[in-house]
Parts: C-alpha cells; sequence; structure tokens
C-alpha cells in the first residue's frame, strides 16, 4: 500500500510509504493521499490531520520514472500528490524527516503548518532536470518569502536547511532528529481542543486573506465567522468558560 492511514483519537496520520523509492508521489500516492483527505474532511471524529513520510523521509517528489513511462501524479481536482491544488478544509500539517525536495516540498507548502527535524533538507530542484515546479512550490515561495530568496531557491535548485526555513517561515516548528511527526502530534492535538467550525473558519480566512483586497477582506471575514458566532459550539464555548469546565464541542 503506497500510503498508510491511521486515526490516532481526533488526529488522522497520513504515511507516503515508499521508502524504497524515497517516498516519490506516483499515481497510486496522489489517489491515496486524496482519499485520505476526502476522508479527512468528511470524518466528524477527527479534527486535525498529519502528513508524513516512511523510513526517515518526507518525500523526494514525483516519481520520474513513473513520469517518463508516460503516469501523471496526480487525482481529481486536489491535483498534484492528491493535495497540492485542493487541500482539506480542516488543518493539515506536514511532519518532515530527511528532506522534502521538489514536489516533496510543494507537498509540505500545500498543508497549514510544517515541522521539520533539524537536519532536515528542503528544496525545489527542478530546474536541475529542466523541470519546473508547477504543483504550487513557486506560487507559494512567491507569496511566503522574500523575492530574492524565493529567486535563489526557484533559478538554483539548490536545498535550504531546516534552520534556514525555519528563519524564513516556511518551517512553523523544528524538532530534533526523528521527533518531527511527534512535534507534529503536539501541533495536531492543541488544535483539535478547540471549536472545529472556528478552526475551519480561521483557516479559511487566513488563507484567503492573501488575495483579498481591504474591503473584500471584511466582507468575506464576516461572511465566514457569523455562522460560527450564530452556532451551538460558541455558545457552548462561552458557557464552558463561565462554568469553568472543558467545553464539548458538537461541530454545529
Amino acid at each position: 500500500m503506497a500510503v498508510r492511514v491511521d486515526a490516532d483519537g481526533d488526529v488522522l496520520v497520513v504515511v507516503i510509504d515508499r521508502p524504497e523509492a524515497r517516498n516519490a508521489v506516483d499515481r497510486a500516492v496522489a489517489e491515496g493521499i486524496a482519499a485520505a483527505m476526502d476522508r479527512l474532511d468528511a470524518d466528524q471524529a477527527v479534527r486535525a490531520g498529519i502528513i508524513t513520510g516512511a523510513g526517515g523521509v518526507f518525500c523526494s517528489g514525483m516519481d520520474l520514472k513513473a513520469f517518463i513511462a508516460g503516469e501523471l501524479p496526480y487525482a481529481g481536482d486536489r491535483g498534484f500528490a492528491g493535495l497540492a491544488e485542493r487541500p482539506p478544509r480542516k488543518p493539515l500539517i506536514a511532519a518532515v524527516e530527511g528532506y522534502a525536495m521538489a514536489g516533496g516540498l510543494e507537498l509540505a507548502l500545500a498543508c497549514d503548518l510544517v515541522v521539520a527535524a533539524r537536519d532536515a533538507r528542503l528544496g525545489l530542484p527542478e530546474v536541475k532536470r529542466s523541470l519546473v515546479a508547477a504543483a504550487g512550490g513557486l506560487i507559494h515561495l512567491a507569496r511566503r518569502i522574500p523575492y530574492h530568496v524565493a529567486m535563489e531557491l526557484a533559478l538554483t535548485g539548490d536545498p535550504i536547511t531546516a534552520e534556514r526555513a525555519y528563519a524564513l517561515g516556511l518551517v512553523s516548528r523544528l524538532a530534533a532528529p526523528g521527533e518531527a511527526l511527534a512535534v507534529a502530534r503536539e501541533l495536531a492535538t492543541a488544535i483539535a481542543r478547540n471549536g472545529p467550525l472556528a478552526v475551519e473558519a480561521s483557516k479559511r480566512i487566513v488563507r484567503g486573506a492573501r488575495d483579498w483586497d481591504e474591503a473584500e477582506a471584511w466582507r468575506r471575514q464576516q461572511e465566514i465567522a457569523a455562522p460560527v458566532y450564530a452556532s451551538e459550539d460558541a455558545r457552548e464555548g462561552a458557557t464552558a468558560f463561565a462554568e469553568k469546565r472543558p467545553p464539548v464541542w458538537r461541530g454545529r
């Protein structure tokens, strides 16, 4: 099986399981991740997801052997690796060990948070193979880090360390080698404690705000936030605070 999925309490853990191919993405991986994202969106018992790779490597990118054979690692409208073009509604965390290269980095950048081991390396080496990082990598870099740094990564194809990626803001948290998944679980658990409607709405606003002008941002924020304020969970949150007890979320 190219992708393993495990529900760990209210966290869904998705593992790319092709260590013999450095977890390169072929069609089976793309379809497996897409199915896992569908499950993350649909399963009310899970509140957040984690994606990682088996064997101490996150992902080496597109499977070039499969590509040469005419296979494309896309899955429906979710795009490359079953994730790049349509991420899940719920928060998704990348837990990076070893390296996240090419499509592997694009996969991580499609997530909402990235935890990386301190000895991990990240890069977009596509230009070294006369390819283009067209699965979101160039778009995300242009929006998230300084122009000249983005250009250096895009045009040289040389990787950077996790420490450098953390300083640039591409990585949310650093972990000791071998502990990226454990740190990602801590983050996912902290997210899962919160009101699920508010978490999903907050994610939508943060992701959308990059493309909205000032007037649109306020209007769209109101449209997204208003149903949350009118929900049972909002009343439960306020009541639980007043009664000094943990809230019981119902997702409605």
